[in-house]
């Protein structure tokens, strides 16, 4: 078994507005076995999510593994409205930072 940070397994790792309210994240990779590999690992679950954002499960509407896409998806909904007083990331474009350092281990 080996351990690697998840930058270094996927092609993509994003973040983005998914309306108003919500803050969507996209962890796609370039072929199907590491896609398994990561999908196996457990590294990436509503949990493990919620656990490395440190939010309650329930704020995670939606969790995905997108097959046809190799791509693990989820959104999350935020605590105040994009561009409304206080919010630091408009876009939600800064968010996926916590993932780039992921450890997966394969």
């Amino acid at each position: 078994m080996s351990t690697r940070k998840l930058s270094e397994l996927a092609k993509t790792i994003r973040s983005k507005n998914a309306g108003v309210n919500k803050i969507t994240f996209d962890i796609i990779f370039r072929d199907r076995d590491t896609y398994e590999a990561v999908r196996r690992s457990r590294a990436l679950t509503r949990g493990s999510m919620a656990e490395l954002y440190g939010i309650g499960q329930e704020r995670i509407s939606d969790f995905v593994e997108y097959d046809p896409g190799l791509a693990i998806k989820f959104t999350i909904y935020r605590l105040r409205p994009s561009g409304s007083a206080g919010d630091g990331d408009i876009f939600g474009a800064q968010q996926y930072a916590p993932l780039l350092d992921l450890p997966v281990t394969l």
